[in-house]
C-alpha cells in the first residue's frame, strides 16, 4: 500500500522497518513450521512402514503355522489310511487262509478213503513181495498222494504209447 502525503501525490512505501521485520519473521516462522510438518510426516511414514512390516511378518508367520498344521493333518490322515488298509489286507489274508484250509480239509477227507484202500492193499501184498519191492510198497503206503499222481502220469504215458502204436500200425496198413 502506498500513502499519500500532504505535499503531493508521490508514493512512498507504507511499511516501516518494523513491518519489514514482521514480514521477515512471518516467513521464517512459516518455513520453520513447514520443516516441522515435513519432519513429522517423515516420522509418521517411518512408523507406518514399520507397522506394515510387523503386520506382514505376523501374517507370514501365521501362514507358515497354518501350512505346517495342514501338513501334519495330511500326514496323520495318510497314516490312518495306511493303518486301515493294512488291517483290511490282513483280514482278507486271514479269510483266504481259512478258506484255503477248509478246501484242503475237504479234499483231504475225500482222498482218505482211497489212501486207506491203497494202504490196505499194500499191507496185504507186502508179505509176499521181495525185500526191495517191500521198501517201495512201504513208501507208497506212507506217501500215497505223490504215488497216485505219479501213477496217473504213468497211466497217461502208457495210454499215449498205446495210441501212438495204434496210429503207427494204421498208417502202415
Amino acid at each position: 500500500m502506498t500513502k499519500r502525503t500532504a505535499h503531493g501525490t508521490g508514493a512512498r512505501p507504507a511499511g516501516t522497518a518494523g513491518a519489514f521485520a514482521a514480514k521477515a519473521g512471518l516467513k521464517g516462522r512459516t518455513q520453520a513450521r513447514a520443516a516441522d510438518l515435513k519432519d513429522k510426516a517423515g516420522t509418521l511414514t517411518v512408523h507406518l512402514r514399520a507397522g506394515a512390516a510387523r503386520t506382514g511378518h505376523r501374517v507370514q508367520d501365521q501362514a507358515v503355522r497354518s501350512g505346517h498344521t495342514a501338513q501334519e493333518q495330511a500326514l496323520k490322515a495318510r497314516h490312518v489310511l495306511q493303518e486301515r488298509s493294512l488291517r483290511a489286507g490282513h483280514a482278507v489274508q486271514e479269510r483266504s487262509l481259512k478258506a484255503g484250509h477248509a478246501v484242503q480239509e475237504r479234499v483231504g477227507r475225500a482222498g482218505r478213503p482211497a489212501a486207506g484202500r491203497a494202504a490196505e492193499a499194500g499191507h496185504g501184498a507186502e508179505g509176499s513181495l521181495p525185500q526191495p519191492t517191500r521198501m517201495v510198497v512201504r513208501a507208497v503206503v506212507r506217501h500215497p498222494r505223490p504215488v497216485l499222481i505219479a501213477g496217473a502220469a504213468l497211466a497217461a504215458a502208457g495210454i499215449a504209447a498205446v495210441v501212438g502204436g495204434v496210429l503207427r500200425r494204421s498208417r502202415h496198413h
